[in-house]
């Protein structure tokens, strides 16, 4: 039996677990006999038809994203799994994703909810908004993905303004670093109780431990991680899951 010919919920995860595990070899075959990603991409099937109905605009964004220069910020596909599993489980129909990227990962979010479902999604620059969209059209889901083309702090700002406190299931952070305590504090007041906001790259390769004096970046995660173990506002969970994936969960 091959994958493009499974149906239904099971068809979508058997796919979503086969997908992740080609991806797995391809880093195994890179390392083992530097094999570039591209020429693993090409032997890659790439008919549409190929994949299970309203999976194929993720594959070819994943694969878009594969070729950027700056891949190794998107998020990893165990993670992006994971991410709409719990999406499903709390049945969210608002999220809000800081740090869009390409879109990977705000598209699986979109996929994962119900028609009412929406995805604020933060990104600021213009190179990947463009990439973004098309996918997201291609995949039936540009009604349920609201593309904030700007500062993330500004956008977050204005749901607070706009009486939005209190109101969202989910919440993914994985932009700038420096920033990311400011991003959670915003968050926590945009998360409803028993909402979800998970926190990206908080192992960092391990710089985190004893950061150097002149990186920022992991000087801001170690901070972060460290407040987040004492926070009494949340419930608290560290997975060594991609480079890291904190969940908390909102008192």
């Amino acid at each position: 039996m091959t994958v493009g010919s499974l149906g239904g919920a099971r068809g979508g995860r058997v796919f979503s677990q086969f997908f992740c595990f080609i991806f797995f070899c391809q880093d195994i075959v890179t390392v083992l006999t530097d094999t570039s990603k591209d020429t693993f991409i090409q032997k890659l099937p790439t008919h549409k038809n190929s994949y299970p109905y309203k999976t194929s605009s993720y594959v070819f964004s994943f694969q878009r994203t594969l070729e950027d220069e700056w891949s190794r910020m998107m998020v990893a596909a165990e993670q992006a799994q994971f991410m709409a599993n719990l999406i499903r489980l709390i049945n969210a129909t608002k999220a809000i994703e800081i740090g869009m990227y390409t879109g990977y990962n705000a598209l699986s979010m979109a996929l994962a909810m119900p028609e009412n479902g929406q995805v604020v999604a933060c990104e600021i620059e213009d190179t990947y908004v463009q990439i973004a969209k098309p996918f997201f059209k291609e995949a039936g889901v540009e009604n349920k993905i609201d593309v904030q083309h700007q500062d993330a702090l500004k956008t977050l700002d204005e749901l607070i303004a706009a009486g939005e406190v209190g109101t969202y299931d989910f919440v993914f952070i994985d932009a700038d670093k420096v920033n990311y305590d400011r991003y959670y504090e915003k968050s926590l007041e945009l998360i409803r109780t028993r909402g979800i906001i998970a926190i990206d790259n908080v192992l960092w390769s391990g710089r985190v431990v004893n950061p150097a004096p002149n990186d920022t970046s992991s000087q801001a995660l170690d901070a972060l991680n460290k407040k987040i173990y004492k926070d009494q506002r949340v419930e608290l969970s560290m997975l060594t899951v991609g480079d890291g994936l904190t969940i908390t969960i909102k008192r």
